[in-house]
């Protein structure tokens, strides 16, 4: 039989009599208001004076919420119909004290029921009903504020285990715990509940959970009652837990995804390792199979750093680099149940409501979400890179505007790196690179302030400005993280090469999940036996080369300088024919900065040589002539001697000779030649007489003819 309760509020007033006693004015006749009645269950939440309750509507349970206000008057916030059964519950107020008098044997096979709200907006219902078996419990949480409910089912424990204690429901901030001492603890995911994976459930050896095992209360600000004791304990996720679940206990994708995205909310709050979970992805980076671990450190991570400065942030940017998942979690089963959108009794909202009622606007308006991605980036960061290479140019002001953007993201990365740092990064240029960071600066602001219109566009612009900076520093340590581990001292880029053309590398052409071909680039499997770099050198350019699979595939940028470092590294660690083949499937990147060293760091020795001309063979035009400049051999000067022909004689037009030209400085009978040499003087002397111009790095007519000549010589065998 269901008991009926109802729930008045007094008004009493106080007075002080005989000096320092104060006693209740008229106690006998206090004015009072009557709240609510008729209901079978009620939770008082101290904090923020909300009251919930459920009354009986035709068999139907509908929960309400009454707020109470400053001014002491009170409003009907909702109404929302449950579709759960409480009959056979014994009566229970929630967080309006403990009765010692309840006997906990008969509570713990009752139906359970609580509400738990956070600040950022959410309303979630946890209810497990009346356990018709002690070898499977089912517990549901209606996720108000994303209109679905999901129903949990799992197995307590061995076959044959009893469950002495009932279901414990504990809010733990964006957390929601559901709790058995002894069989199982789920922590579950209420900013970010769509996938199963960003929920982690733990049973036997794998749980942790240190908490009294008497009967259990939560109370608002993570608080919890023990019932029996009195004692109050702030509930907390220890993170040094999870990072010990992560190297020792997970071993399916699920538990890692979990436990990943646990540690990372646990970055809020102070004290938190984030390097602990860098030198875990940084070991691991490829123990997954259902996802990337370095795109959700990248996404994830960056996405919590901002999250705290912008309201509706989590609506705007993805939070996971995973949209879907598909497997099961074992030990748990699930059923997920749309629910008709809650509908609020007031309309000037503020504070908590307003939140909430943004959350329900987002869900019921919002089709498809609106989470940024970088496919407009991606499409004009090319475009740009290409006409770049063909000689082509956009408007200086548009160009210079994304570069000031980039500019301003490397500035607010220097100002928050405290520590040296022993990877050699942000030192040189990298155009390229520089161009997708101020890209993204200018695609992602323009994205948060069309959907953010009330709040302040400078407080946009930092916080784009800090997420960005997130996205490179994170490769930033992940790159010192293993540099670290073995040594002590700053990576020098020297370059000592030995080509070897034994035991070659396994690689495959890049494949997404669902094994389309993703492009032209391609992804290490293993790396070659006979490695030239240290030890250090080599974990390094393995995971520099994971980075860079992760990051293309996002189009994400790297810190300029990532790609000069790369492909620096490359020359160390890999055979020549493996060093090609990296370059020319677009592993590796042959940067101004990386070429210019190897041109100036490497001798003419017969090997060195043969790496020197198939680089070159490979650079564009421009970058080709440039380096050029820097190598000491006659392929160099009879490179350079060429071009330079080809730029005096591009507006050449045959006049009549000049007889008063000098003559030659190589005394040669070879007078077609002295004739060719004799029209370069002359063209050297009208464009400098034009344009003043002044030859580059000492390159003339002279230099010319020394170059043909000697080229002459090696072809004729002289």
């Amino acid at each position: 039989m269901t008991v009926i309760w109802d729930i008045e509020r007094f008004h009493i007033q106080i007075t002080r009599e005989d000096g320092n006693r104060v006693v209740i004015r008229n106690s006998s006749h206090l004015p009072r208001d009557r709240i609510a009645e008729d209901f079978v269950w009620a939770q008082w939440d101290m904090s923020e004076q909300r009251l919930y309750y459920v009354e009986l509507e035709q068999s139907k349970s509908v929960l309400k919420c009454i707020q109470f206000w400053a001014d002491e008057s009170f409003t009907l916030m909702f109404e929302m119909p449950l579709d759960i059964s409480l009959s056979g519950l014994r009566f229970k107020f929630v967080n309006f004290g403990y009765d010692y008098r309840q006997d906990q044997e008969k509570l713990c096979n009752q139906p359970s029921l609580c509400v738990f709200t956070n600040h950022t907006g959410s309303l979630c219902v946890c209810y497990s009903p009346k356990f018709d078996s002690w070898e499977e419990v089912t517990y549901s949480v209606f996720y108000l504020h994303k209109g679905y409910r999901k129903t949990f089912t799992a197995a307590p424990g061995s076959a044959g285990s009893h469950v002495a204690k009932g279901i414990t429901f504990l809010n733990l901030g964006c957390l929601v715990a559901v709790y058995i001492p002894g069989h199982f603890l789920h922590l579950l995911n209420i900013q970010h509940p769509d996938l199963t994976c960003h929920s982690l459930f733990l049973t036997g050896s794998k749980m942790a959970a240190v908490l009294p095992p008497s009967p259990l209360q939560s109370l608002p600000g993570s608080l919890v009652l023990d019932c029996s004791s009195g004692k109050v304990y702030r509930a907390t996720v220890d993170q040094s837990y999870l990072m010990w679940f992560l190297w020792n206990a997970a071993r399916l994708d699920c538990d890692k995804m979990a436990a990943l995205h646990c540690a990372l909310l646990c970055g809020q709050d102070p004290g938190f390792q984030e390097d602990q979970v860098i030198q875990w992805i940084c070991e691991h980076a490829s123990a997954c199979h259902s996802f990337d671990l370095i795109q959700e450190l990248l996404i994830a991570s960056s996405y919590w750093s901002v999250y705290p400065e912008l309201a509706d942030v989590d609506k705007l940017l993805a939070h996971s680099s995973v949209l879907a998942w598909n497997e099961e979690i074992p030990g748990v089963m699930l059923v997920t149940e749309e629910l008709p959108l809650l509908l609020m009794k007031v309309y000037n909202l503020t504070g908590y409501w307003a939140k909430l009622n943004s959350n329900l606007e987002y869900v019921k308006y919002t089709k498809p979400h609106l989470h940024y991605h970088n496919s407009v980036v991606r499409r004009e960061w090319h475009s740009l890179v290409s006409e770049e290479k063909t000689g082509k140019r956009r408007s200086t002001m548009y160009v210079r505007n994304i570069l000031d953007n980039a500019v301003k993201v490397i500035l607010n990365m220097e100002t928050r790196t405290l520590e040296p740092r022993l990877i050699p990064l942000l030192q040189e240029e990298d155009r390229h690179q520089r161009l997708l960071v101020g890209l993204m600066v200018s695609e992602l602001r323009n994205h948060l302030v069309r959907h953010l219109q009330c709040v302040e566009k400078k407080k946009i612009e930092q916080t784009v400005l800090d997420y960005i900076s997130k996205l490179l520093n994170l490769t930033w340590c992940m790159l010192e993280t293993i540099w670290r581990k073995h040594s002590a001292h700053p990576w020098v880029p020297r370059l000592v090469y030995n080509i070897s053309w034994e035991s070659l590398p396994v690689v495959l052409r890049g494949t997404t999940r669902d094994n389309r071909v993703c492009g032209s680039h391609t992804t290490l499997l293993s790396l070659p036996s006979n490695k030239h770099g240290s030890a250090a050198e080599f974990e390094v350019f393995h995971l520099m080369t994971r980075i860079l699979d992760a990051t293309n595939s996002l189009c994400f940028p790297l810190p300029p300088g990532f790609h000069s470092l790369h492909t620096t590294l490359g020359v160390h660690c890999l055979p020549l024919y493996n060093l090609l083949h990296y370059i020319d499937n677009g592993v590796l990147l042959l940067t101004e900065t990386a070429v210019t060293r190897l041109m100036k760091d490497l001798d003419n020795s017969e090997k060195n040589e043969k790496l020197k001309f198939s680089i070159v063979a490979r650079l564009p035009p421009l970058l080709g002539q440039k380096v050029c400049r820097f190598w000491d051999h006659p392929m160099s000067s009879n490179i350079i001697s060429r071009n330079h022909v080809a730029q005096l004689l591009k507006d050449y037009k045959k006049e009549p000779r000049n007889s008063m030209i000098g003559k030659s400085s190589f005394p040669t009978e070879f007078l077609p030649l002295n004739c060719f040499i004799e029209i370069l003087t002359g063209l050297e002397s009208s464009h400098q007489a034009l344009c003043g111009f002044e030859g580059q790095d000492n390159v003339d007519s002279e230099f010319v003819e020394e170059a043909a000549l000697k080229h002459t010589t090696v072809l004729l065998g002289l």
